[in-house]
């Protein structure tokens, strides 16, 4: 049986595999958009070397941050929380770049700008675009 210093050690060691993993990731859709680490820094205005630090594994970025690096590369925030572990890998598919098994009509009660008019008339579209005619 772990005692619980040994739990702790290993949850570390799977958040530093994790974070090593979004690095790499970042990494090679800088390296596919042909950008350079500064070119990055630039359009996310993150500093040169925190990304560095991101791209290594060394730093764990913010949500916000996350958003900054997605919109720089073109890539969904939900594939890069993903790579992060924050969502599970079942509910996006990173060839797709896509949700998978998604609910429309739960997204739609779940969107917080909508109102509960708006909500209720776009779930009511859904529906009948499902109807066979």
């Amino acid at each position: 049986m772990m005692d619980q210093s040994h739990i702790g050690v290993a949850m570390k060691d799977q958040w530093d595999s994790q974070m090593e993993v979004l690095g790499a990731f970042i990494r090679s859709r800088r390296k596919l958009a042909n950008l350079s680490l500064r070119q990055l820094a630039e359009r996310t205005r993150l500093s040169n070397p925190y990304l560095s630090q991101i791209e290594r594994g060394l730093h764990q970025p913010s949500v916000r941050v996350i958003r900054l690096i997605a919109d720089a590369l073109n890539v969904s925030a939900e594939t890069l929380l993903t790579q992060a572990g924050v969502l599970q890998g079942d509910e996006w598919d990173e060839a797709t770049d896509k949700p998978q098994n998604i609910n429309v009509q739960d997204a739609i009660e779940a969107e917080g700008r909508l109102t509960e008019q708006q909500k209720a008339a776009l779930i009511g579209v859904y529906h009948s675009m499902l109807r066979s005619d």
